[in-house]
């Protein structure tokens, strides 16, 4: 067939009221990252190794990792080679990044993808000067992952039972599995594929348990990639998706390393057994929050896929005539089929604009962090806990309504909807499960809300809290501004039933974790309406703010998506709005 394009899809296109280009630049912050994108994807698309003679369904399981690991080592390699010639190509605050740039490559996932995003990151990050110089070399024999997540314990970091014990006669670390449920699971890279890791353990002392840490360890041989003596190391077996990331288990049997492998840039073990603690013990924790902030923006790019498949759909197939005397109507002319389609759209840009505020957020508190200051560091927390859990959650609800909207051909793994399926719903659960983050924003609201049910001073972005208990209330408006009041008042409204639960069960007698427990599906109902409110405000006002420095053209379209997106959500939660906001109540 040739390379004609659909008469239909260039009607819709000339339709478009505003410059392609001034959007594309501002997605990739920037004409120079648009240019360097399209210079790298041409570079890479056009390696001739890294096309598919067969497509990848008709592969069998180990098929498919092959294939993927031929091409993933071809791709290091590039990246490698763009590195050194000072091309940037992990900025995550663009598509000009090592998740994006491989996506044409890869019909599922890169099995080295842990290796090139987490392993060499959490490395710069919490290993000491010293220590990178040894690792951090370009030739390195080294192909890692990160291992923290085990059989029996997934987002409950502190339950994690891997030790490592350190024994002082021969300076070196002893790291063990003491049992089945320790066994580490999950991790990407590690069945076949990495011959070294950063392995999350419970750190002994002469019988004292000094909490977890990070410590590199190799697992195979770097010339026969056999596993060491005293490792036990395998693939974990095909799942719904992600079936070339090459997910392992990992088990220790008093696997020995040296003193030195444990990544001591914010903590140290000294010869003599001496335990040096951080400056804060937060410090450790910057990598799972780097990975919880940078999914929102990733999210973001796989759900403009799903919508670009879905209205492309849209636009050329035709089915049934909306009057009986007119010929069969492109689906997009159906109104219901584009309440389907256009909050995926604008999904797609909230994800994106707020994934990039969470990001600079994130580098001012890291910037912070350095200077000793950790004030602002359990906000990022909260802030990155419940957005990613949100955004992961909708945007999985949102490709599958575009496979639906898409009828029996998005049921067909050559839409691709499917697989952007598998890896998007697979986010809801890794990095933080979407129930266990909601709580754990939920103990950041809990908090304010003493504060303001006592009458103490609260940080200005919960000023409303106060509000809310003093019934200091504005008139509903039916502008922007106003539905973000509206779902801030819901947000407190929520938080308040939540506390008073909890507070009923401890006048009760319970115990406070008895008691939170007991109060838990209020308290993430409570977690879900505040990050609903923070995905409305912050797009709001960056797309106010953006408009100010754009064409009209373009400005006018932002601000239709901002009100869809505000409209939609408004529409889907008019019950809490009106139950939660006491101005409706009083004009009725």
């Amino acid at each position: 067939m040739g390379g004609r394009v659909n008469e239909d899809l260039i009607k819709e296109r000339r339709k478009c009221t505003f410059d392609i280009k001034e959007l594309t630049h501002i997605i990739d912050c920037g004409e120079e990252n648009t240019i360097k994108r399209k210079q790298i994807d041409n570079y890479i698309l056009n390696i001739k190794e890294l096309w598919d003679d067969v497509p990848e369904e008709y592969l069998s399981h180990k098929e498919r990792y092959e294939n993927a690991i031929k091409k993933a080592f071809i791709v290091l390699k590039v990246l490698r080679q763009l590195h050194t010639g000072n091309i940037q190509i992990t900025d995550h605050r663009t598509p000009t990044n090592v998740y994006s740039i491989q996506d044409g490559i890869f019909r599922n996932v890169n099995p080295l993808l842990i290796h090139i995003g987490l392993f060499w990151s959490t490395i710069a990050a919490q290993a000491s000067t010293e220590q990178q110089a040894e690792w951090l070399q370009p030739d390195s024999s080294m192909i890692g992952t990160y291992v923290q997540t085990e059989l029996g314990h997934g987002s409950f970091i502190r339950g994690i039972e891997t030790t490592a014990t350190y024994d002082s006669t021969t300076d070196e670390f002893i790291l063990h599995t003491p049992r089945l449920s320790a066994y580490k699971w999950w991790p990407g890279g590690l069945g076949n594929t990495a011959n070294a890791c950063l392995v999350m353990a419970q750190l002994y002392i002469n019988g004292t348990c000094h909490g977890l840490h990070i410590f590199l360890a190799q697992i195979r041989d770097f010339d026969t990639h056999k596993p060491l003596p005293g490792i036990k190391v395998g693939e974990i077996g095909p799942k719904m998706g992600f079936n070339t990331a090459d997910n392992g288990f990992l088990g220790f049997d008093n696997h020995r390393i040296p003193r030195t492998n444990m990544l001591m840039k914010n903590v140290q073990v000294l010869r003599d057994g001496t335990y040096v603690k951080p400056k804060h013990d937060k410090l450790t924790y910057g990598s799972m929050l780097l990975t919880r902030v940078t999914l929102i923006s990733d999210l973001a790019y796989q759900l403009s896929k799903a919508a670009t498949i879905a209205v492309r759909y849209s636009a050329v197939r035709r089915q049934s005539p909306i009057k009986s005397n007119e010929p069969e109507r492109q689906i997009l002319d159906f109104v219901s089929q584009q309440h389907k389609l256009f909050i995926t759209i604008a999904s797609s840009h909230v994800y994106r604009v707020v994934g990039l505020w969470m990001w600079n957020s994130h580098k001012r508190v890291t910037a912070d962090i350095h200077e000793g200051n950790m004030g602002q560091l359990p906000e990022l927390h909260a802030l990155a806990c419940c957005l990613k859990a949100i955004s992961s959650r909708d945007a999985s609800a949102l490709v599958e309504q575009c496979r639906l909207a898409c009828g029996g051909h998005g049921y067909m793994m050559a839409s691709n909807l499917p697989q952007i399926y598998a890896y998007t719903t697979a986010a809801v659960t890794y990095e933080g499960e979407y129930t266990v983050l909601l709580l754990q924003t939920a103990r950041y609201l809990v908090k304010f809300w003493r504060l303001a049910a006592e009458h103490k001073p609260l940080p200005q972005n919960f000023a409303y809290f106060e509000d809310y208990i003093k019934k200091n209330f504005e008139q509903w408006r039916n502008s922007p501004e106003g539905i973000i009041e509206g779902f801030k008042a819901i947000v407190a409204g929520k938080t308040k039933a939540a506390y008073d639960t909890l507070q009923c069960n401890l006048r009760n007698g319970r115990e406070f974790e008895e008691a939170w427990n007991m109060a838990s599906v209020q308290l993430t109902n409570a977690s879900e309406a505040y990050a609903r409110s923070l995905l409305c405000e912050v797009f709001w006002k960056e797309t106010v703010q953006l408009s100010t420095k754009v064409s009209k053209s373009l400005a006018i379209v932002l601000e239709q998506l901002a009100e869809l997106y505000l409209m939609y959500w408004a529409l889907e939660k008019h019950g809490d709005l009106l139950l939660k906001n006491p101005w409706f109540l009083r004009d009725l």
